[in-house]
């Protein structure tokens, strides 16, 4: 009988994995990260280096795991995390003062918001589920499914400016009025001041409302939510040798989680239960997107309109829904699933899987078709067959990866209740 040895997320090697006729390269925390790599930085697309190098920032991480890549022209600070956890929960900063970022990123829901689809400022209904923001530092790419949205400032102009549908509503009309409101604001000129010191050296002529700006605002976001770090759930205390961590049920369920059986691990792994992942010590960058066989509308790969992943970019049919691979920390607190949040709860998703894509059914009243036959699905959701034992166990090991401080941490807390 051949055995398997059965590696958790710190312990996998390097390793070649075919994704629908393409390499991608999942490496271990073991490689030594002298090399450097071009990307996008936080400021507009600018191309900036990712390097080994660690931020000065206390992001409060154990040893083995490795820090956030930070961008060189956007330094974390104390100050700057503050002010965007100020401006993140702030409804001034949309066009009707009606909602802030935090309008569809609750804490208590691993700042996800616990509903389908999230409804704009306006009114207008969004086409795509809000993901939880724990370990959000860590993602290679940003929303579901652009492949070139690799900076977290730039990913903040999609929520305040996106027209098609509103979300935030700030727009060319009242944008200077946005600013006003947050330019007469004594304490942020404050907070902007201290969180942008540079732009004051050498020009007496500068003052605090010059330093309010979009570009900083984005900054200053980003640098809050990239500080929404945590490794603290059981599952991490059992990873740092506290073998009382996780019940004999969730141990089972991590096995079978980490098996060739379900390959869960193939789309969900590393460190952060996610492959599309950039680190500091990130040496080749890697952003994956999957087709999970969630939809096959017209028996050749369709998703719904307007909501076919990649390929709403792409143009091209391989992409056809393909989505990227979500970190599965939080998972339990972060339903509904799936880009759109058809999905409702953890044990049908594993039912999902089980049965290697979605069986014909209907969504919104419109049929799903048959995302089991969908000829782009990754080769990775085969389906499995799993005792009712082995599907509690699975999913009592993805409980495990909640982590109930961060939800409650008063860091990423409203500083204005």
């Amino acid at each position: 009988m051949k055995t398997k040895t059965v590696l958790t997320p710190l312990q996998k090697p390097a390793r070649l994995v075919s994704v629908s006729g393409s390499l991608s390269l999942t490496l271990g925390l073991s490689l030594i990260s002298s090399l450097m790599l071009t990307g996008c930085g936080d400021s507009g697309g600018q191309h900036t280096q990712y390097s080994a190098s660690q931020s000065d920032f206390d992001f409060r991480i154990p040893a083995s795991v490795p820090a956030p890549f930070v961008p060189e022209d956007n330094p974390m600070s104390i100050a700057k995390v503050e002010l965007g956890r100020h401006l993140f929960f702030d409804t001034r900063l949309s066009g009707n003062q009606t909602q802030s970022c935090a309008s569809c990123h609750e804490q208590e829901l691993g700042f996800a918001d616990g509903t389908a689809l999230p409804t704009g400022s306006t009114g207008e209904v969004l086409a795509r589920n809000s993901q939880g923001l724990l370990n959000v530092a860590y993602n290679s790419t940003f929303t579901w499914a652009n492949h070139s949205l690799t900076s977290l400032a730039d990913q903040h102009m999609v929520p305040l400016f996106a027209e098609f549908p509103v979300e935030l509503g700030v727009n060319d009309h009242n944008k200077e009025e946005i600013l006003l409101r947050i330019s007469t604001d004594t304490a942020y000129q404050q907070m902007f001041t201290e969180a942008f010191p540079d732009e004051f050296a050498g020009s007496a002529e500068t003052n605090a409302t010059d330093v309010i700006n979009f570009s900083n605002i984005n900054k200053a976001m980003a640098s809050f939510i990239r500080s929404m770090v945590s490794f603290n759930s059981d599952f991490d205390r059992y990873e740092q040798g506290d073998e009382t961590a996780l019940t004999e049920s969730q141990k089972r369920g991590m096995a079978m989680f980490f098996s060739e059986k379900t390959e869960c691990f193939h789309c969900h792994g590393g460190f952060n239960f996610s492959q599309s992942t950039l680190h500091s010590q990130t040496v080749f960058f890697e952003a994956p997107f999957f087709n999970n066989g969630l939809y096959n509308i017209d028996g050749n790969g369709s998703y719904p309109s307007g909501n076919q992943g990649l390929y709403e970019l792409t143009g091209k049919e391989e992409d056809k829904g393909k989505f990227r691979p979500v970190s599965l920390r939080n998972i339990e607190v972060t339903a509904p699933y799936m880009h759109d949040g058809s999905v409702d709860t953890l044990e049908e998703v594993i039912e999902m899987y089980a049965a290697g894509g979605r069986a014909p059914t209907t969504v919104n009243g419109v049929p799903t078709g048959d995302g089991r036959l969908n000829p782009n699905k990754s080769g990775f959701v085969g389906g499995f067959s799993l005792t009712e034992q082995e599907k509690q166990d699975l999913l009592n090991f993805l409980k495990s990866l909640t982590d109930k401080s961060f939800n409650q941490d008063a860091r990423f807390s409203n500083p204005h209740q």
